[in-house]
């Protein structure tokens, strides 16, 4: 389906041949005294343009009073920007705010060139950097989901030239026909239910195999920490860092998109599992939340996150803010917390770093890239962990030798001695597994 303007999916082969030149728009309604706040969005949807491969020419806040219903901006200000975009000779216009399907047409009548909102640039960077399958078919379903009210938008020149051939036909019943258009729309609807139906079905295909491989962990009880936070705030690094696992590591947003699982022992020879995930963003669209949902709940069913956050940051705070707010939205606020305040080293201004561990109690403050503060970051996981465990005296018959190897696989040994034909533990497990060894606990 390829409109008469066109719209990012309908630009992307001319991203081949070179870079498509974008005027970008950030709208904010309130004071002056917001303006600010709204430039450090620009910067990031800027970020995102040249992640995806557009040349941004110019950026730019634009203050209303009000929304309009039918152009999202009032007349005064679209002529400004349309001005503007004239003035740069722009082959794109970026709307840092999801625009409505009728809204988005006006936008590019009066523009004359396609108009696309955060949503959909964020959709075309997740269609770029998807690797595994499972990412590509959420990212597919996302992307079709929301091409469906965009319909009218995609086909809207059929009818013109059919309603043009039939003015100037004549010999016309007077009756009222479908245009072109019109009837185009129909197929589409049609075409895109299949494939939504079809998409769904293939993900749901792929989450059964992940399951069984999640419950195959949790069988083996070796507990799991995930790494969540804002997209670039250096969740791979550290894992890179920890594991040597290779991941990826650019500049960019969302150079991560897959989630990847390394084994990791901690200084006090406990195993864990690692997981890096994909980052999250301030309006991250529902869509892109509702797609990658079963991939997220997967992270959240781990026994800890860590939450990193980029204190380098100027806008450090509302990024800590928007994941807890995906938190929310996927019901995993239970799940315990640690909070690690990354690139400490970068960071002068302390107050804030003061103020984050004053909302979020559990911290640590390292430098993924240069290897800092990774002793106190393990000493915190270490405690955590033991929050979720209990500490028993075993006596197991060397017999039943098979029952010490599972348990000192998966629980922190802290004594194990011999005597006779038994072998007595000391061991930290998981109250998942206290029951199975109840039979042999130590009476005082």
């Amino acid at each position: 389906m390829e409109s008469e303007i066109g719209g990012l999916s309908g630009l992307q082969k001319s991203l081949s041949k070179e870079p498509l030149k974008a005027l970008l728009v950030s709208v904010y309604k309130g004071s002056a005294a917001g303006k600010a706040t709204y430039q450090e969005h620009l910067e990031e949807l800027a970020l995102l343009a040249q992640t995806y491969g557009l040349e941004v020419l110019h950026k730019v806040t634009c203050a209303i009073r009000r929304y309009d219903s039918a152009n999202y901006v009032t007349e005064g200000k679209l002529q400004e920007l349309v001005d503007l975009a004239k003035e740069y000779q722009v082959d794109l216009v970026v709307f840092d705010d999801e625009i409505a399907p009728s809204q988005q047409r006006n936008l590019e009548k009066a523009f004359k060139v396609p108009v696309i909102d955060r949503t959909e640039l964020i959709l075309g960077v997740f269609g770029q950097r998807a690797r595994t399958k499972e990412a590509r078919l959420q990212i597919e379903l996302a992307k079709v989901k929301y091409e469906a009210p965009r319909l009218k938008r995609l086909w809207t020149h059929l009818s013109r030239q059919a309603g043009t051939a039939g003015a100037s036909g004549g010999g016309g019943g007077g009756g009222y026909t479908k245009g072109e258009g019109e009837k185009q729309i129909e197929i589409d609807k049609r075409i895109l239910r299949r494939k939504i139906d079809q998409l769904q079905d293939e993900i749901k295909e792929v989450k059964g195999h992940r399951e069984t491989q999640r419950n195959s962990r949790q069988r083996s009880q070796i507990p799991v920490f995930a790494i969540i936070g804002y997209t670039n705030a250096g969740k791979s690094t550290l894992l890179n860092a920890l594991t040597n696992a290779g991941v990826l590591v650019e500049d960019k947003l969302f150079a991560t998109l897959d989630t990847t699982t390394r084994k990791f022992q901690m200084s006090n020879g406990q195993e864990i599992l690692l997981i890096d995930t994909v980052g999250f963003i301030r309006k991250l669209p529902h869509l892109v939340v509702a797609a990658f949902k079963s991939t997220l709940e997967e992270a959240f069913q781990s026994n800890v996150l860590l939450h990193m956050i980029d204190v380098n940051h100027p806008m450090a705070e509302e990024q800590a803010e928007t994941t807890y707010e995906v938190l929310r939205e996927l019901n995993s606020e239970s799940t315990p917390v640690i909070t690690v305040l990354n690139k400490v080293d970068l960071c002068a201004d302390k107050q804030m770093i003061a103020r984050m561990k004053v909302k979020y109690p559990k911290t640590v403050e390292i430098s993924a890239l240069n290897h800092i503060g990774f002793e106190n970051l393990q000493d915190l996981m270490i405690e955590e962990l033991s929050r979720q465990r209990q500490v028993l005296d075993l006596i197991i018959p060397q017999s039943d030798y098979a029952v010490v190897s599972e348990i000192t696989r998966t629980g922190h040994v802290i004594t194990q001695d011999y005597e006779a034909n038994d072998v007595l533990l000391k061991i930290e497990l998981p109250f998942a597994l206290v029951e199975k060894v109840k039979k042999y606990m130590k009476i005082p």
